[in-house]
């Protein structure tokens, strides 16, 4: 009788490293800020690699997203490179999140320039201090949801010396100046789109959004489509018209049947992570 084949020697990936970090105290924000940080499977604390990282608001929706499964499997099938993730958990997200140099016309996000302060003051200098990552825009990526999508579009936006790469779940880019009255426009009461065609040059930065058909039901102009993808498109047009690639640095990943959800997210984690971090 024939001796039996071996099977082919497979490698398991140990899991990532969680570790939960509540001593940040933050001067502008007033409040402490705690922190998931999500380290790669061969981090070791004495060892001598750094590594890129991203940055991600909303950080207590972690469980929701499932992270820690989403990354065992990216790492498992060796699908991205090794990053660090901080999750930073909101504290007043409707007045912290938005975009620094304004706020909208209900006068949310009038927190968003100290939030801005924290990061850059901050949290970046503490990340640095205590965890082995690069210190190079070109490592450093930034993302969120829905409001925290806006946040983070607008820290890298107007940051391009710290980060590189951004990623926008179902962003809130519906944030505007005046309310839907007769005297409103798109064309000039939609702020980050004001943002993005009056700011400067262009920068080396990459951008990642996604939407889903079913991210709301409201239609403004009533077009056929919902204002959840038709802003972040129309701020993609801004975004080329300004000298952005489509093809090169900006990817657009729209989700049938997606709704303004962690479910949707953490379906589209994957593709936005091996676009950010992929091998």
């Amino acid at each position: 009788m024939a001796e039996p084949v071996p099977a082919p020697h497979q490698t398991h990936t140990p899991p990532v490293i969680v570790r939960h970090d509540d001593s940040l105290v933050s001067v502008p924000l007033n409040r402490s800020v705690r922190l998931t940080i999500m380290l790669p499977p061969d981090y070791q604390e004495n060892g001598t690699q750094t590594y890129p990282i991203l940055y991600l608001n909303d950080g207590q929706d972690l469980k929701k997203l499932h992270m820690s499964e989403v990354l065992d499997s990216l790492y498992q099938q060796q699908a991205i490179r090794p990053f660090v993730l901080v999750a930073i958990h909101a504290g007043d997200r409707i007045q912290e999140y938005g975009t620094a140099a304004q706020a909208d016309y209900m006068q949310r996000g009038s927190k968003a320039a100290r939030y801005t302060d924290f990061v850059l003051t901050e949290l970046i200098p503490y990340v640095r201090k205590h965890y082995r990552i690069r210190t190079d825009a070109a490592s450093s990526a930034f993302a969120g949801f829905s409001l925290g999508g806006l946040s983070a579009f607008d820290i890298v936006y107007h940051h391009p010396d710290q980060f590189s790469r951004a990623g926008v779940f179902s962003g809130s880019f519906w944030w505007r100046s005046r309310a839907f009255d007769g005297a409103y426009s798109d064309d000039t009461d939609r702020i980050a789109h004001q943002l993005v065609r009056h700011g400067g040059g262009v920068q080396p930065l990459r951008f990642w959004f996604e939407t889903g058909t079913d991210d709301e039901t409201s239609d403004r102009n009533n077009n056929g489509i919902i204002d959840a993808i038709e802003d972040t498109t129309d701020l993609i047009d801004e975004l080329v018209k300004k000298g952005y690639h489509r093809d090169t640095d900006i990817r657009y990943v729209e989700v049938p049947g997606g709704q303004h959800n962690q479910e949707t997210w953490r379906a589209v984690m994957p593709d936005f992570l091996t676009w950010a971090f992929g091998r």
